[in-house]
C-alpha cells in the first residue's frame, strides 16, 4: 500500500518501529549489565540499517512475532507478522535494501525506453522451491493478481496502461501516465513472485496452514502449526548466497511474555514494534538492541469537525507541543521529535536534499521556547479563535497516545486554548481513521503513519485537495499540480528538489502536525549478529543474514 496507519495489529498498545537518520557502517548495539530497562535518549542512540556480518554458522533460531499471522497470502492478508515470515521465503521484482534504497532483483535488468514504459528482464537459473524454473508467465500472472482490485496491492496498479510478456524472459509495463513510484512498489508486495501453479492449485486455502509457500525465495515453508509456530528451513536448491541459519522457529508473543522470552533465552531475536517493548528490554543482561531507519512518524491529524481548520492555529500548536517531553515520558526515550510526517527512512535516494529539508521546517521544535509560544499566542490572536470551546482530542489508552494526548492539552491550554481529551477502547480506535461520521466526535487524532516506499512522495499525496486522508479540507491547486508533477518525474534529483518544495508547503500549513520519529529495533542475542536494522526487514530476506558472531 501507498500509505497507511501504523502496523494496525501491532498498535495496539504502542506505535511501529520507525525511524531515525540512517548513517554508514554497522549499527550500535546497545547493551547494559544491570540487568533492568534502562531509559535511553532516542537522539543519542546510533542509528544504522545494518549489523555486523554474521560469521557463523546456526541450526536453528528461534524468533518472535508480536501476532501469529493470519494467512502467509500477502494478496489477501498484507499483516506485518506474515511479512517477516515471508519475505524469508518470497523473493520480489525488485529488492528494498537495508539502506532504504531499491534496485532490480529478481529483474536482473530494468529499463525505461521512454517515461511511460518500464521493460523488465527476467534473472536466469530462478526456481520455486517445488524445483520448478521461475518463468515470465509466472511473473505475469502474479503482478495481474496483484492488480486485482480486490488484493491489498491493487490500489499500486491505478496508473498502468498495459502488462504483457514481450519475451522468454521479458515483461513490458507501459502506463497510463510517467510514474516515479512504481519500481518501488515492485520492492514492496506488489512485487512478489509467485508460483502460478501452486497458487491456483491450493485455490482458495493458499496461505493457509498445510499449504506450500510457491515462493523462489533462501527459505522455504517447513511448516505452520496453527496457535503454535511456524517453520521456515534453508532452500538447498536457492540460486543466491546461501543463508548461514539453517532453521528459523517463529512463534508470538505480546507485551510482558515477549520480553521474558527475550530475557531468559527462550528466543534469539525480535523486532520489536513497540517502543514501550523496547524500553523494558533496554539493558537486559544477554540483550543487544540495534537501531535503523523507517518510514514511520507519530503525528496528530486534525479532522473535518473543523477546531484545527484554520491552518494559524495548526501551527501555533505545533509551536507550542513539547516534543522533547512526550519522547521522555510516552516512549521512555525511544522516539525523537521530528519536523516531517514521514520518517528519514523514506530518504532512499538523494539523502542531503531531504536533510537539509527537514533541518529547514518550520514550527516545530522540540521544545518550545519563549519565542516560540509568543509566535503561537499572536497566531492564534490574529486567527480569532475561540477559547471557550474546547478542542476535542482523539485517543486510546495506550501509554504512548495518552502522553501524547496530554501534552496536545498542555499545548493548548499554553496558547489560550482549550483542550478536552476523548479516550476510546484500543479496539475501537482504528474506527476513527474509516468512519467519518465517528470522527466528526474529534477535532484531532493523536495517529500514527508509515509508508511502504522509500520515498517521501508516496506520502504527500495524503494531502491532495480530493484525498480521502486529507481530513482537514486542505485546499491548495498549486500543491496538487506540484504533487503530481513530482509523482511523475522520474530522474532522482529532479524529484527530490520538487519534494522539498511539497513538503515545506505540507508543513508551512500544517496539514498534519509531526510529533516524533522512533528508531526502527532489532532485538538479538548477544552471540548472533547479521540482520538489518532498518525497516527493510519487512522487504528484505533478513534471516539469511542471521548467524554467529564466531565463526
Amino acid at each position: 500500500m501507498t500509505h497507511l496507519p501504523s502496523r494496525r495489529t501491532a498498535l495496539a498498545a504502542g506505535l511501529v518501529a520507525a525511524t531515525m537518520v540512517a548513517a554508514a557502517g554497522c549499527s550500535g548495539a546497545t547493551r547494559s549489565t544491570s540487568g533492568s530497562g534502562t531509559a535511553t535518549d532516542a537522539a543519542k542512540l546510533t542509528l544504522t540499517p545494518v549489523t555486523a556480518p554474521a560469521k557463523g554458522e546456526l541450526a536453528r533460531a528461534d524468533w518472535l512475532l508480536e501476532d501469529e499471522p493470519d494467512s502467509l497470502d500477502l494478496d489477501t492478508q498484507g499483516s506485518s507478522a506474515g511479512r517477516v515470515v515471508l519475505t524469508n521465503v518470497c523473493e520480489r521484482l525488485y529488492q528494498l535494501q537495508p539502506d532504504m534504497s531499491t534496485k532490480p532483483f529478481l529483474a536482473e535488468k530494468a529499463e525505461t525506453p521512454d517515461d511511460r514504459t518500464l521493460v523488465l528482464t527476467l534473472r536466469s537459473g530462478v526456481t520455486f522451491h517445488d524445483g520448478t524454473p521461475m518463468t515470465a508467465d509466472d511473473v505475469l500472472w502474479s503482478l495481474q493478481r496483484h492488480a486485482d482490485p480486490d488484493m491489498e496491492q491493487g490500489d499500486e496498479f491505478g496508473n498502468i496502461a498495459g502488462m504483457k510478456k514481450t519475451g522468454d524472459r521479458q515483461i513490458t509495463i507501459t502506463f497510463k501516465a510517467p510514474d516515479a513510484l512504481f519500481s518501488k512498489a515492485l520492492a514492496g508486495d506488489a512485487g512478489i513472485v509467485w508460483n502460478k501453479e501452486q497458487v491456483e492449485k491450493a485455490g482458495k486455502d493458499f496461505g493457509t496452514p498445510g499449504q506450500p509457500d510457491a515462493c523462489t525465495g533462501p527459505y522455504a515453508l517447513g511448516g505452520w502449526k496453527s496457535g503454535d509456530s511456524i517453520t521456515i528451513e534453508r532452500y538447498d536448491g536457492y540460486w543466491g548466497e546461501k543463508p548461514l541459519t539453517k532453521k528459523v522457529i517463529f512463534r508470538w508473543a505480546t507485551d510482558s511474555a515477549l520480553v521474558n522470552a527475550l530475557t531468559t533465552g527462550a528466543a534469539d531475536g525480535a523486532y520489536a514494534e513497540s517502543p514501550n517493548t523496547a524500553s523494558a528490554l533496554n539493558g537486559k543482561k544477554g540483550i543487544e538492541q540495534h537501531y535503523g531507519p523507517s518510514t514511520a512518524s507519530l503525528v496528530l491529524i486534525p479532522t473535518e469537525r473543523g477546531g484545527l481548520k484554520d491552518p494559524r492555529v495548526r501551527r501555533a500548536l505545533s509551536l507550542a507541543l513539547d516534543r522533547k517531553g512526550i519522547a521522555a515520558s510516552g516512549y521512555g526515550g525511544m522516539v525523537q521529535p521530528w519536523g516531517t510526517p514521514v520518517g528519514s527512512g523514506a530518504w532512499g535516494y538523494e539523502k542531503p536534499v531531504f536533510e537539509a529539508a527537514q533541518k529547514a521546517i518550520a514550527y516545530a521544535p522540540a521544545t518550545p521556547t519563549a519565542d516560540d509560544l509568543a509566535a503561537a499566542e499572536q497566531l492564534v490572536k490574529d486567527a480569532g479563535a475561540d477559547a471557550a470551546t474546547p478542542i476535542v482530542i482523539g485517543t486510546d489508552a495506550s501509554q504512548g497516545r495518552t502522553v501524547v494526548a496530554n501534552a496536545v492539552r498542555a499545548a493548548l491550554q499554553r496558547i489560550g486554548l482549550k483542550g478536552q481529551i476523548k479516550t476510546v477502547p484500543t479496539a475501537q480506535f482504528e474506527q476513527f481513521y474509516s468512519d467519518p461520521e465517528i470522527r466528526g466526535e474529534i477535532d484531532v487524532l493523536v495517529g500514527d503513519w508509515y509508508i511502504s516506499k522509500a520515498d517521501p512522495m508516496g506520502f504527500y499525496d495524503n494531502a491532495l485537495s480530493d484525498s480521502s486522508n486529507n481530513w482537514v479540507g486542505f485546499k491548495d491547486k498549486a500543491y496538487d499540480a506540484k504533487v503530481k508533477q513530482a509523482l511523475g518525474t522520474l530522474d532522482d534529483a529532479a524529484r527530490a528538489k520538487l519534494t522539498a518544495d511539497v513538503q515545506k508547503t505540507f508543513t508551512d500549513a500544517a496539514v498534519w502536525i509531526s510529533v516524533a520519529q522512533v528508531p526502527s529495533v532489532l532485538v538479538l542475542n548477544e552471540k548472533l549478529t547479521g540482520p538489518p536494522a532498518s525497516m527493510a526487514y519487512l522487504y528484505y530476506p533478513w534471516a539469511a543474514e542471521l548467524g554467529a558472531k564466531e565463526g
